[in-house]
């Protein structure tokens, strides 16, 4: 005969053991977990127990003062002050603790300065984030801690009588020391500019000599002279009025010159140019003739220690060397290392600066071939500028452009080939006292005109 299990359970009471009775039938069933399927019927206050063939509902264990049930029936912390009614008065803090909670003072704070959220201490107030600050137009807030400060804009200064920033003018505050000529204040900063001839430099400052002969100003040709420039013809072409452009002149015909840029040859029907014989080749027009430069194509003979400057018609093989007490600074230039006493100080050139012209034995007298100046210069300079040595046959002069610009002058025709090598002394009056500058000049005029 099989066996059989039938299992009647009774209703559980609060608090009381649950009773099923089990009727074996067979010995091998398995018991149920009711706690687990949650097939129990135990209340809000009661935990399931499971037990072999029934369960049992046990109370749950109160919760401490100052905590609470959740819904899971757990025991969680109680914020009292988060309740409608506040446990401190209004002059207190209240700070929730576990289980409890704690009233702290208020804290006062100083001016420039606010309690933090939980009240517990005085953080600085950022007037400049706030826009509590009174800083005015223009300036820059700059926060401190319990108060700001107020800044100018760079460029700028406060003026205390006005309340105000005002642009700051660097051109008088800082003279001679931001740019090498002009000066010039823009509203917070400044600009640098340069005297006509001359061109900014890639710092700004500097100026550096325009060859203007590079923006072809002259119809024929141009020699390009410190701070200018100078235009002049090939022989056959006279320089018009407006010292530009070359006007032709017919010279076969008017046997006053040649139709060639150097030598017309008639022939029956015709005419032929040509060319001198050495340091010149042919254009291809069959009419005026090219130099050769001999520096470029290493057609000439100078040595490692010189510079070869072209010229037309040939070349000069140039070595720069300074005179004792003065070390070369650059290519062209010498500086004084020092001087024993005042008189040798006044006398001897504070620099000795090297400059290479080249012209044309044609070229228009009198003709400008260089200037000279302070740079930058101020209001008060004055300038002496002599030649002092190299004008023998007196061929130049010097003339006083302005207080502070002398210019030297080729003012006789000279027949070429010809060199010279012109001392150009500038004394400098400035503010007392007399400073000596040198400009070494080589002139070189060409034998053969083009």
């Amino acid at each position: 005969m099989l066996n059989h299990c039938v299992l009647f359970r009774d209703h559980c009471i609060r608090g009381a053991l649950c009773q099923s009775r089990l009727w074996p039938l067979r010995s091998n069933y398995a018991d149920i977990n009711e706690c687990e399927q949650r097939s129990h019927n135990c209340g809000f206050g009661f935990d399931c127990v499971n037990t072999e063939g029934l369960f049992r509902c046990n109370p749950k264990p109160q919760c401490p003062v100052g905590f609470t049930h959740d819904a899971q029936g757990s025991c969680i912390d109680l914020d009292e002050c988060a309740a409608v009614a506040q446990p401190c008065s209004p002059a207190f803090n209240c700070i929730n603790t576990a289980g409890s909670f704690t009233c702290q003072r208020k804290i006062i704070c100083s001016r420039g300065y606010h309690a933090s959220p939980d009240g517990s201490r005085c953080v600085d107030v950022d007037e400049c984030q706030s826009s509590l600050h009174r800083c005015g137009e223009g300036q820059l807030c700059l926060n401190l801690p319990g108060s700001y400060r107020c800044e100018c804009q760079t460029g700028y200064q406060y003026d205390s009588f006005r309340r105000m920033c005002v642009d700051v003018n660097e051109c008088w505050r800082y003279p001679s020391r931001l740019c090498a000529q002009t000066c010039e204040n823009t509203p917070g900063s400044y600009e640098c500019s340069c005297t006509s001839g001359f061109r900014l430099s890639g710092d700004g400052k500097s100026c550096e000599d325009v060859n203007e002969c590079l923006s072809s100003p002259c119809s024929q040709e141009c020699a390009n002279i410190y701070g200018s420039y100078q235009c002049y013809c090939r022989q056959g072409y006279h320089l018009r009025e407006d010292g530009h452009s070359c006007e032709d002149i017919d010279e076969c015909s008017q046997s006053v010159g040649h139709l060639c840029t150097y030598k017309c040859v008639n022939v029956p029907g015709s005419y032929q140019c040509a060319c001198p014989e050495y340091g010149y080749t042919m254009s291809p027009n069959g009419r005026s003739c090219r130099d050769i430069d001999e520096c470029a194509t290493g057609a000439n003979n100078c040595s490692l220690a010189e510079t070869c400057y072209n010229i037309q018609g040939g070349y000069r093989c140039l070595a720069l060397s300074c005179p004792p007490n003065y070390r070369k600074v650059s290519d062209t230039r010498c500086e004084r290392i020092s001087c024993p006493n005042y008189l040798d100080c006044q006398n001897s050139p504070l620099r000795i600066t090297y400059y290479y012209l080249s012209f044309q034995s044609n070229i228009i007298i009198p003709a400008q071939i260089f200037r000279i100046g302070p740079s930058p210069a101020y209001s008060g300079d004055n300038v002496i500028v002599s030649i002092t040595q190299g004008n023998e046959e007196n061929y130049f002069s010097t003339r006083k452009l302005n207080a502070y610009t002398g210019a030297v002058y080729l003012h006789r025709q000279v027949e070429g080939p010809r060199d010279f090598l012109l001392n150009v002394e500038m004394k400098l009056w400035r503010q007392g006292t007399f400073t000596t500058f040198q400009a070494k000049i080589y002139v070189f005029i060409t034998a053969n005109p083009l």
